[in-house]
């Protein structure tokens, strides 16, 4: 396994009306407009980010 795996994710749904920590975490994860879309590390955090706000974004 080579130290370079990254996942992409795209926010398809809006975070206007959720958590204000689901917000924060979309931030954290690069994404700013609809469908916009983020490169990020393979790492268990961003898994954890990911996973937390799934029903806003889709991995690609």
């Amino acid at each position: 396994m080579s130290n370079t795996q990254t996942v992409k994710v795209q926010l398809v749904r809006s975070p206007i009306g959720t958590k204000e920590s689901h917000r924060a975490t979309v931030r954290g994860l690069g994404l700013r407009k609809l469908n916009s879309v983020s490169e990020l590390q393979d790492t268990p955090a961003v898994r954890g980010m990911i996973n937390k706000i799934s029903y806003l974004v889709k991995v690609l």
